[in-house]
């Protein structure tokens, strides 16, 4: 099994379109969730969101704008981000052993939302052409493959909220056997569509609004959280082979050195304990660490009554008497819960965690539970002296656990 060296991250995302940017944000507190303006969000429930500050038209000419739904251009602005920060001349490798593993649950939603509205709403047949092309859920992978000629695999994953833990861990495991020397790997989601938030609205799990600020309406592990708020945004990754890293000269970031996959089966929403404990015990053991070696969580943290209770009990289940020990944090609270890209997006919190070690908060936990009695680093940033690895959990509807695990670069 080769090692996988992590060498360049890319971030578009609820307070930041560059990891500095965003991680700069969580650190400080500050929450991007807001009121979402617009006709048809009067007529949610709660029109709340954490929604990207992105305009394509600086990335993308119009001709190619065009063919684009909001979700692939986040996906292609991160993934540039990612190989500029990696390094990588693309003419000096060998793109057949280059891929890109992309995670997503919605797909196109915009595209999607406004066929809908042309068909039923305007009842008319004047579809845009592009429809199918924008709205296919491996439309951003296959856009970041045909943007940098990779040729290797190329496959999108979609398994709910943990779409894009499990294409960055798949991604390495390609690269461990032997099969690919580089893989792009990551999510993207753009959810903030009226029809989009109205099917979430009719689950019973996006959070109240809160009457005094809405920006704190997310409180993971809170004993007042009412449910998650939706974001949007995208995450990527440059993996590659230790060896090849090397060789060339990169910048190590860090080592993506476990990944664990559990499957709950009670029910299609509910999370288990079991589930999720099985998912960080798989991950520990492919990284051949202990418990103890964990210096920091971000968790799935989503700020439901369900998932976060589990979530605690799932980490005391691991981590045993040392569980009270390890910092926690929810950072949904602040970038809200981007679905499909949320499992990318918080495994670069974690890695810019294990980087600057500095952890991000848990936001507007003022009321703990007394459910979920871990260390979850409540409201304030919190500067260490070292961390030596890092995890991230990742939990979906469906039952597909995934489970990331970072450590530092050690030659």
């Amino acid at each position: 099994m080769r090692r996988v060296a992590i060498t360049g991250t890319g971030v578009i995302a609820p307070g930041g379109n560059t990891p500095g940017e965003f991680f700069g944000n969580l650190v400080a507190g500050r929450s991007q969730i807001r009121k979402i303006d617009g006709l048809d969000f009067q007529r949610l429930a709660g029109p709340i969101a954490a929604p990207v500050s992105f305009d394509g038209a600086q990335y993308f000419p119009a001709p190619k704008l065009r063919m684009l739904d909001r979700v692939s251009q986040f996906a292609l602005a991160a993934a540039r981000q990612a190989l500029a920060e990696s390094g990588l001349q693309l003419h000096s490798v060998d793109n057949d052993r280059c891929g890109v593993f992309m995670g997503t649950g919605m797909g196109g939603s915009q595209t999607t939302d406004d066929g809908y509205r042309t068909v039923y709403a305007q009842q008319s047949d004047r579809v845009k052409p592009f429809t199918v092309l924008m709205a296919m859920n491996n439309a951003a992978a296959a856009w970041i493959a045909i943007e940098f000629a990779l040729t290797g695999p190329c496959l999108t994953y979609s398994t709910a909220c943990s779409s894009s833990a499990v294409a960055i861990g798949e991604a390495a495991l390609r690269i461990a056997h032997g099969e690919v020397d580089v893989m792009l790997a990551g999510g993207a989601e753009a959810p903030l569509t009226f029809g989009t938030l109205k099917a979430w609205e009719a689950l019973h799990t996006l959070a109240t609004p809160d009457d005094l600020d809405v920006s704190t309406s997310c409180k993971p592990f809170s004993l007042d959280r009412s449910g998650m708020v939706l974001g949007e945004g995208a995450a990527v990754i440059v993996l590659e082979d230790w060896e090849h890293a090397i060789a060339r000269g990169a910048t190590i970031l860090a080592e993506l050195a476990g990944y664990g996959l559990a499957t709950d089966t009670a029910h299609l929403t509910k999370p288990t304990v079991a589930g999720q404990a099985a998912a960080m015990r798989r991950a520990l053991r492919a990284a051949r660490l202990e418990p103890s070696t964990i210096g920091y969580i971000n968790a799935h943290g989503t700020g439901t009554l369900a998932n976060d209770a589990v979530e605690t009990t799932a980490i005391k289940d691991v981590f045993a008497q040392q569980a009270a020990e390890v910092p926690v944090s929810a950072t949904k609270s602040m970038h809200g819960h981007l679905l499909g890209a949320a499992g990318a997006l918080e495994f670069v919190v974690a890695l810019e965690a294990l980087r600057h070690n500095h952890l991000p908060p848990t936001m507007h936990l003022q009321k703990p539970d007394p459910a979920c009695d871990l260390d979850f680093v409540a409201n304030t940033a919190r500067a260490v002296s070292t961390i030596d690895a890092v995890m991230s959990n990742s939990f979906a509807f469906g039952g597909t656990n995934a489970v990331l695990i970072a450590r530092r670069a050690t030659i």
